[in-house]
């Protein structure tokens, strides 16, 4: 599975870049990420999106998945798409509105309002939780 995030912003927080650094390490799939700042994501938002097998969009009013549904999603694109997927997280103002449109599919980490910077610590122990849903490991537990 090669997995690309298109990412609004650094992480800078230690914090928060201590829990992604935490689960980049544990995460098995090859994983790319490019960060950029402000308005200059957003040419890259459209080409990414162009050249993408499978295209996932973070918004808030995206679809709630259930753990083991986001595990399925990332099995199916494994299967179906050559195993690739970019995800695109936007800033504090969202995704344009064309890349929510191009996307596959869009899902969201609840009704709650969060950082953006954080969406990206918590996509990754998502993206950490589907792998071992889908290796049969027990830390996921429902």
């Amino acid at each position: 599975m090669h997995i690309s995030l298109i990412v609004v912003g650094k992480l800078r927080a230690p914090a928060l870049k201590a829990l992604y650094e935490e689960y980049y390490k544990r995460l098995d799939w090859k994983l790319t990420v490019y960060e950029y700042e402000g308005k200059s994501a957003l040419p890259h938002f459209s080409q990414c999106a162009a050249r993408t097998p499978y295209l996932i969009a973070l918004d808030e009013h995206g679809e709630n998945l259930k753990s083991e549904e986001f595990a399925h999603l990332l099995e199916n694109i494994q299967l179906h798409h050559q195993g690739k997927v970019t995800f695109v997280i936007g800033a504090a103002e969202g995704l344009p509105q064309e890349i929510k449109t191009k996307a596959q599919k869009t899902i969201s980490f609840g009704k709650l309002t969060w950082p953006h910077l954080l969406v990206r610590v918590l996509l990754m122990e998502q993206l950490y939780r589907a792998q071992q849903i889908l290796k049969g490991h027990p830390y996921h537990r429902e």
